[in-house]
């Protein structure tokens, strides 16, 4: 029996994804409605994916170039 921590959360929720863009709950919400962040959603919780963290953070940084 191997026990497997995780290093980073998988999912984010918004008030983390809030933190980490230093973005205002409006606009994350507003990112998620225009579909400009990909997020899911368990029951009635909004999770993003770090994984589309990421890629929008990637996106933003290729269109600023």
């Amino acid at each position: 029996m191997s026990t497997t921590l995780v290093s980073a959360p998988e999912v984010l929720t918004v008030p983390e994804v809030m933190r980490a863009l230093r973005l205002s709950r409006f606009k994350v919400y507003d990112l998620i409605r225009s579909r400009e962040l990909k997020s899911i959603k368990i029951g009635r919780c909004r999770r993003v994916p770090a994984d589309a963290l990421r890629t929008f953070i990637d996106h933003q940084l290729e269109e600023a170039a």
